[in-house]
């Protein structure tokens, strides 16, 4: 479930919002009547959305959207003659009146997008340390010593154990160092 978080200037706008979202399913986790409680509902949060409209007390939505953590997209509701051109790179804007289908068709997108984002950088793989890809060129290279292996059959005999005994192969270069200097 994607966090959302309201910001507008008046708590009663605010409020509609959530109203909208929440009746819709989605998870809205404050209603901000400030940038600077915006900002401060998103510190504790790992991503999420932030839904504004142009200004606040203490900032309009470009300062906002600059000091949000970078795993947050902004949604701006405003009126166009208060835009003027264009909204910043990173902001998605719909214009007032505002039509609750475009409301809610939006949000939809923005949660998919952060979805997609998610699921690509779960799978791509986590990048080792220094020292295990030293540990594990030191397990290569005792196999390659030891049982006159290339370096491609040394990692793939690592890898191959790994595999069968469902360790990673960090934990299985292990193994092999402590078994060769037993």
């Amino acid at each position: 479930m994607t966090n959302v978080i309201v910001a507008f200037s008046k708590l009663e706008d605010g409020r509609n919002i959530k109203n909208i979202l929440v009746r819709n399913g989605y998870q809205v986790v404050a209603v901000c009547t400030s940038g600077a409680q915006a900002i401060a509902a998103a510190d504790g949060l790992s991503g999420g959305i932030v839904v504004s409209g142009y200004r606040f007390q203490d900032m309009i939505y470009t300062e906002c959207r600059q000091c949000l953590p970078p795993a947050f997209s902004y949604l701006l509701i405003a009126s166009p003659s208060r835009l003027g051109e264009k909204p910043p790179e990173g902001v998605i804007y719909l214009p007032m009146p505002l039509k609750v289908c475009d409301l809610l068709g939006t949000v939809e997108m923005m949660v998919q997008a952060q979805m997609r984002i998610k699921r690509k950088q779960k799978s791509r793989p986590k990048e080792r340390s220094r020292e295990e890809q030293e540990l594990i060129s030191k397990a290569k290279a005792l196999l390659m010593e030891r049982n006159n292996m290339t370096e491609a059959e040394a990692h793939r005999y690592i890898q191959k154990c790994s595999m069968d005994s469902g360790t990673n192969l960090v934990e299985t270069a292990q193994m092999v160092i402590s078994l060769i200097h037993v």
